[in-house]
């Protein structure tokens, strides 16, 4: 099985694009997908709000737009859900800025990056006024900061994780804009890194810290326990993920490296585990990335059967332009991905595919599902 279908189509409802998406499944199994409404245009600053659409049907039909936060003419965005198991929660951390400061200035230190946070105890129906968690989640060195975007996850001892990435300092050299200095920055002052709530979400705090160079980070836990950073990546010319494990459930990251087999154009990623309720015989990961070394384009979805120690080859979800993706697993186990696709530019729409395992491994890892 294999379908595909826009979410949200850029020049409709009001925006001029649609960008940055992530997933989540309820505890009622009711699938969100969240993106950044930009109203004016497609920069990464300017008013943009944060946007909602739901389905109760495992992704096939949908509910109409949300608005889940804004920041009146400012920026909201970096959306990045985790679900508490527990309590049913959907806790949403996001990042907020002025429209007039952008990435370059809040880099100088001259411009704030703020963090927030908001929930929503109805299945996504709607959601609690923002609150602003800065001084809990940010150091005062830190200038540049981002939550996910991209899902958390809830790991097996209850702890909330959201994946994160910051800047360590100032550069004065990024105001000019030019994509070496600003690579050469990152490669010495970013970091990808966690942040967690061992509290049900009352409270939030800064969790390990992954190696410098790495940047936009996804996370998954492994059947021991450990936590698994996956990062984008500016060090050197390698092309290639950067990653990270943790084994004190994100409190602290150790051995990390770059894995040759995951290459990528400098961009986003993003991982989930495909949890097998019925049959147990096989552990499951997955991956997906722009999975090129020259453009965003060949978004491509990956299996690991050893807790991403390697990956297959994988499957192309779209072999033309593409960029930023979350993948989820529903409850009737059907996979997706809401990934960025264009013809002619990268950002035409924010569209989902909905495919199961055989579609992904060509029939030769089979999944029996019951009832």
């Amino acid at each position: 099985m294999f379908e595909e279908q826009a979410l949200f189509t850029s020049g409709t409802e009001g925006y001029h694009t649609f960008r940055i998406p992530a997933l989540a499944v309820t505890t009622k199994g009711t699938l969100l997908a969240f993106c950044e409404g930009r109203v004016h245009d497609s920069h990464d600053t300017g008013q943009i709000r944060l946007l909602l659409r739901r389905s109760h049907d495992h992704g096939k039909t949908w509910g109409p737009i949300q608005l889940v936060a804004e920041a009146g003419p400012h920026t909201a965005g970096n959306p990045a859900p985790v679900v508490d198991r527990s309590t049913g929660i959907i806790w949403l951390p996001f990042t907020q800025n002025r429209a007039d400061g952008p990435e370059a200035l809040i880099i100088a230190g001259k411009a704030a990056r703020t963090v927030w946070l908001t929930y929503s105890a109805d299945d996504g129906a709607s959601w609690a006024p923002p609150r602003e968690i800065t001084k809990y989640v940010k150091q005062d060195l830190w200038t540049w900061y981002a939550t996910g975007p991209g899902h958390g996850v809830q790991l097996q001892n209850g702890r909330l994780v959201i994946p994160c990435d910051y800047v360590l300092g100032t550069s004065n050299a990024l105001v000019d804009g030019h994509f070496h200095a600003i690579r050469e920055f990152y490669a010495r002052a970013g970091h990808g890194h966690v942040i967690y709530s061992d509290d049900h979400g009352a409270t939030w705090h800064i969790g390990g810290i992954a190696q410098a160079g790495t940047n936009e980070a996804a996370v998954v836990e492994t059947v021991d326990g450990s936590l698994y950073l996956n990062c984008r990546n500016y060090v050197g010319s390698t092309k290639r993920r950067a990653y990270a494990w943790s084994r004190d459930h994100g409190d602290t990251f150790g051995e990390g490296g770059w894995d040759e087999k995951l290459v990528e154009p400098i961009c986003q990623a993003s991982i989930c585990r495909l949890t097998d309720e019925v049959n147990h015989d096989r552990n499951r990961v997955l991956f997906a990335n722009p999975a090129s070394t020259t453009a965003r384009e060949r978004l491509t979805v990956r299996l690991s059967y050893d807790e991403c120690v390697s990956w297959n080859d994988g499957k192309v979800l779209h072999e033309g332009l593409s960029a930023y993706s979350d993948l989820c697993v529903t409850r009737d186990l059907t996979i997706c991905c809401l990934y960025e696709r264009g013809k002619e530019g990268l950002y035409e729409t924010l569209t989902l595919a909905r495919f199961d395992l055989d579609w992904l491994t060509d029939g030769k890892d089979r999944l029996r599902i019951s009832g």
